[in-house]
């Protein structure tokens, strides 16, 4: 997810999108400590996307203030 294309969503969008990246990170998560995640990398990415939109959401909050 590039960080251009997180800066064109609303808030709400945004909100959305961050409830979205929580609950896939804690199921890779999940699956990484039962043993049926293949790819480790994805939860690396998951966390630097919802990072990524957590960031942007909150310079957006503070802008609108």
């Amino acid at each position: 997810m590039k960080p251009a294309d997180v800066r064109d969503k609303t808030i709400g969008e945004l909100k959305k999108l961050a409830d979205q990246l929580e609950s896939e990170f804690f199921q890779l998560s999940f699956r990484r400590g039962s043993g049926q995640l293949k790819q480790t990398a994805d939860i690396k990415k998951k966390r630097r996307d919802l990072a990524r939109v957590k960031t942007i959401l909150r310079q957006k909050e503070q802008a609108g203030a």
